[in-house]
């Protein structure tokens, strides 16, 4: 008998994590790569967060703290939630986790049983699937179109929903593909939620600052009050924040769903870093000027790797309202042959040519359930970022067609 569950065995490695650390290995071994399969801003955490968690070790702020996170970060949850959302919650409905991953988790194994249901659009983003399946739940991909700007269509929604749906997971804007759901997007999708009132909707808003253009962020709770009783709200600082690795997430939802996320932390991590906390109190309570300078830097960077995506044949890249990534089309270059004569047969094929030929790391399409594209992060330097499109289309220029 193995040691390994058989629930375990079902779930697939982090593609993100697996093309990162691959690029790790080759830098490690005096390997050029650029990394653009992470998404992760390359700004530092601004400097009064900073000092903030520099404080709290000084004032003695490192022992334990309660499983839902300490009370002032909660409050501070609160009033953000209340000033930028216009959702009014209580303290005891706020959570705070290792990250909104963490809490995307806890909620999962808080609430399904074996057989239940967990819905989500595709493309999505890589950890989806694989959660509901620990949690021992059963994923339910509902595939969106990219003429409709990868956006879950209600019809569909009501198509996929089935006795044993319990959840909705909603991401906007999106990873992979950086939709934005307007207003009137969500408003259809409340639609048809209101047809079927055992549904949840967990919805993942941690990209929620970036949001470029004439596009407007809208978290469901606030479009549609009446099903807010039964939205689970998600969000932290790691990306808006620049703070990935303080891993701090919060959630907001009803009491009894926070409390049974409360036993599941209670019982895993306990709670997040008390330096990370104090750190997150300041970075919601504090100046947030810098976001915009954040987002006006992601715009420029966007657009910057659009055009030139786009002017490399073969590959395709809709400029994307939200997030930091973009996600190109590859399909005209399936079936080519590299320079060493492999025929690269799938998005994975292609990553993996990239990695080699052109140094630059990417994500394939198929770890987010969508086969045929690649993710590119622009996190990162526009330097970088010329740079590593120079090289994809020199990489891509070395390719033959099949057919030729």
């Amino acid at each position: 008998m193995g040691i390994l569950s058989a629930k375990l065995s079902a779930v697939k490695p982090s593609q993100t994590k697996a093309m990162t650390a691959m690029a790790a290995s080759l830098k490690a071994q005096g390997r050029a790569i650029i990394t653009l399969s992470q998404g992760e801003p390359d700004f530092d955490t601004p400097e009064n967060i900073s000092r903030a968690a520099v404080g709290a070790i000084h004032a003695g702020h490192t022992k334990y703290t309660a499983v839902a996170g300490i009370t002032s970060l909660r409050e501070a949850v609160v009033r953000k939630f209340q000033r930028e959302n216009n959702l009014t919650f209580s303290v005891d409905q706020i959570t705070v986790g290792c990250g909104a991953k963490q809490l995307l988790y806890n909620a999962l194994v808080a609430t399904l049983d074996e057989g239940d249901e967990v819905v989500f659009p595709t493309p999505c983003w890589v950890s989806y699937p694989e959660m509901v399946k620990l949690a021992g739940g059963t994923p339910v991909a509902i595939e969106t179109r990219r003429d409709k700007g990868f956006i879950l269509q209600p019809e569909d929604l009501r198509a996929a929903i089935t006795p044993k749906t319990k959840w909705l997971m909603l991401n906007s804007p999106s990873n992979p593909t950086g939709a934005v759901y307007s207003r009137k997007d969500l408003e259809a999708l409340a639609e048809v939620l209101r047809e079927f009132p055992d549904v949840w909707v967990l919805s993942d808003d941690i990209y929620e600052h970036l949001v470029y253009g004439e596009a407007e962020f809208c978290t469901i709770a606030e479009v549609a009050p009446d099903i807010a009783a039964r939205t689970l709200t998600i969000n932290g600082v790691s990306k808006s924040y620049a703070m990935t690795g303080w891993r701090v997430g919060y959630a907001g939802g009803a009491v009894e769903l926070i409390k049974a996320m409360n036993t599941v932390q209670g019982q895993s991590t306990s709670h997040t870093s008390s330096i990370s906390q104090y750190a997150a109190v300041e970075a919601l309570n504090g100046d947030q000027s810098f976001i915009r300078e954040f987002r006006d830097a992601f715009e420029a960077r966007r657009n910057l790797v659009v055009h030139l995506l786009n002017e490399i044949p073969g590959l395709e890249c809709e400029r994307p309202d939200g997030a930091f990534y973009v996600f190109a089309g590859c399909h005209a270059l399936i079936g080519s042959v590299t320079p060493s004569g492999k025929v690269l047969e799938t998005d994975m094929d292609f990553a993996l040519y990239l990695m080699e030929e052109a140094g630059v790391a990417v994500v394939p399409g198929s770890g987010f359930l969508a086969d045929g594209y690649i993710r590119i992060s622009y996190a990162s330097s526009e330097d970088e970022l010329k740079g590593a499109c120079i090289a994809i289309a020199r990489a891509v220029a070395k390719l033959v067609h099949k057919a030729a």
